[in-house]
């Protein structure tokens, strides 16, 4: 798999991620290329330098910045290790994916989770984006830091983080007003699919529903967006503002 970029790179230098090399454009004289570089021999990471048409090449959409790592298959988590994780919080927040699709929401979506410090996404083996070279790259580094479970059966997994104090909420239309939603504590947010939303099994497994008032025509939004705005509206619970 290939990280791409010099945010992911040097996100994925951060961890103990096994590299085998990295790829780096020849001529790189700005001050962050040299950062990303020093943390490389740091890490005692294999470094090859190359022209630019070489990197070119192996980037998927030539949106490299002069930096391809190229790694092991992305490692996924247990939803024991998430649990685990989120034992010790009162305020542990986990995102549960139904069937997002697309690579770009995924990566998006992983991103945002980052930023807001949730313990870990879990998401299903099937009918489901996997992490690859498109979700590291738009994540902006971020898997190497959430915690990514996948689990055979959804429904399974949401009764394991009921069992263990966790309050089910699926972001869907006709629910609660999310502003007025109490969404402190254990909050597991459910995220539906870019075009079927949360199916209905997995909605019937929720404790609640919320919903994001809109005053547009268009009663939607991108999976990712709506996930970001569910979150931070927890996370601004929490702080109590």
């Amino acid at each position: 798999m290939k990280v791409e970029g010099k945010n992911s790179v040097r996100e994925l230098l951060k961890t103990d991620a096994d590299i085998d090399k990295i790829l780096v454009q020849n001529g790189l004289k700005d001050a962050e290329s040299k950062k990303i570089i020093a943390l490389m021999r740091d890490r005692r990471v294999k470094i090859q330098f190359a022209d630019s048409f070489v990197l070119d090449k192996e980037s998927e959409k030539r949106m490299h910045q002069g930096f391809i790592a190229f790694v092991s298959d992305y490692k996924y988590s247990s939803i024991e290790s998430i649990i685990k994780l989120a034992s010790s919080k009162d305020d542990s927040i986990v995102i549960v994916l139904d069937e997002i699709s697309d690579p770009h929401n995924l990566g998006s979506i992983i991103r945002v989770a980052e930023c807001g410090g949730v313990d870990g996404i879990i998401i299903p083996e099937r009918r489901s984006a996997q992490v690859n070279d498109t979700v590291m790259r738009i994540s902006e580094g971020g898997a190497n830091h959430v915690k990514i479970a996948r689990v055979v059966n959804l429904n399974t997994a949401i009764e394991k983080l009921k069992d263990n104090g966790f309050w089910v909420t699926g972001a869907e239309l006709g629910g609660e007003d999310l502003y007025k939603a109490d969404l402190t504590g254990k909050l597991c947010l459910v995220i539906g699919s870019e075009g079927f939303g949360i199916r209905k099994l997995v909605k019937e497994n929720c404790d609640r529903i919320v919903t994001i008032p809109m005053r547009g025509k268009v009663n939607s939004l991108n999976a990712s967006v709506a996930c970001g705005i569910v979150l931070f509206e927890a996370l601004r619970q929490r702080n109590g503002k």
